[in-house]
């Protein structure tokens, strides 16, 4: 474990005073400033691990990603009761949103010329009562009144329209929040002030649809992450969620084709987002949640000191069971206490340094790497 130098857990601890003085990032919104922070009851709740995100008021930072757990009622109040503090559910895509409005309208038409003596066969109009909107609506309204906890509804889109007036059904069936996965890779030549237009304008769309908070599930691949992290957070977004992972396909030498399967993360795919979040903490409103990597309590740490808000995991929850969840949070529990911290004091603790400058402290970490790596190899 590391060996933390007293100056250090004195700044951190300053810090963590002021933040909580302050209030912490957005979570203004829904909890006013100096309002005290108390965890819902539960085996894997205390006070010491309730956490503000996006607004939301959680029993612990330990949040079940959107994933294929999170498909039915039951598999939401099992991801509850195994110790998470939030569930995002799984994804409702752009695609099958606009393939039911677009076969509702046909539809629509087709009785519109219906003979008038065939007319009393047909519905005026789709109610689209077995149709993938309406069984996630519902997904989501049983799911979110059958647990403790917030059950954050997830969008996945790439063009804005009219698939985004979908959030204000998500939050009247009972979404704590909306989390905003805009997957899109530009194949083209898109300029890049262009791609990140669409990206504000679809987070607008969303937030001129509902009140409650909305978070921003991004990628790592823009001309200048940093900047558009800022240009999300001064345009509204509630929290970012860093980083959502791009299919890359493989290549299957025997077959001579393109496999596009989908794999779960490891450990190693956590150090970028956890690089970019240690840079952006204390540095936005937004909260800041880490995904991607998460495999064992020593990810859940990592994270938490770079700065995370919430830790979100997927993985981890699919190869170990809902359950695994309470060892994440007892295993954070343990190691706060072994060092004598609070999870407020831990937050952030290895962030870059507010007084420093990102760009020369990056710089720094690289040259200062570079001369390990002759050292050790070069031999």
């Amino acid at each position: 474990m590391p060996r933390f130098d007293p100056q250090a857990l004195k700044a951190a601890q300053e810090s963590a005073r002021q933040k909580a003085e302050l209030g912490s990032n957005t979570t203004d919104l829904l909890l006013s400033v100096g309002q005290e922070v108390v965890a819902p009851e539960h085996p894997h709740a205390t006070e010491e691990l309730a956490t503000r995100y996006m607004g939301l008021v959680l029993r612990n930072p330990i949040v079940a990603s959107a994933g294929p757990l999170s498909q039915t009622a039951d598999g939401i109040k099992a991801l509850a009761d195994g110790g998470v503090g939030a569930v995002v559910m799984y994804s409702l895509l752009e695609e099958q949103i606009r393939y039911e409005a677009a076969h509702a309208a046909e539809l629509e038409e087709e009785v519109n010329n219906s003979f008038a003596e065939a007319l009393s066969y047909f519905p005026t109009t789709s109610s689209n009562n077995s149709g993938l909107t309406t069984t996630y609506l519902k997904t989501l309204e049983d799911g979110a009144a059958g647990v403790d906890i917030p059950v954050i509804a997830s969008l996945n889109g790439s063009v804005n329209g009219e698939w985004t007036h979908t959030a204000k059904q998500m939050a009247e069936a009972g979404a704590a929040g909306i989390e905003l996965n805009v997957y899109w890779v530009p194949g083209d030549f898109t300029p890049a002030r262009e791609v990140e237009k669409r990206y504000l304008d679809i987070l607008a769309s969303v937030k001129s649809e509902v009140e409650i908070p909305v978070a921003m599930k991004l990628s790592p691949f823009f001309s200048s992450f940093g900047e558009m992290a800022h240009k999300l957070d001064d345009a509204g977004a509630d929290a970012l969620v860093i980083f959502n992972r791009y299919l890359q396909p493989d290549i299957d030498l025997e077959r001579m084709q393109t496999t596009s399967g989908f794999e779960l993360s490891g450990p190693g795919d956590a150090r970028l987002p956890r690089s970019w979040i240690a840079a952006l903490f204390g540095r936005l409103h937004a909260s800041l949640a880490a995904t991607s990597g998460v495999e064992s309590v020593n990810d859940v740490i990592k994270y938490v000191l770079a700065g995370a808000d919430v830790v979100m995991t997927t993985a981890a929850l699919v190869r170990n069971g809902a359950d695994y969840a309470g060892l994440l949070v007892d295993g954070l529990v343990g190691w706060l206490h072994r060092k004598g911290l609070t999870l407020n004091q831990a937050r952030g603790m290895l962030a870059v340094p507010r007084e420093s400058a990102v760009e020369e402290y990056a710089r720094a970490g690289y040259v200062s790497g570079l001369e390990q790596a002759k050292s050790r190899y070069g031999k």
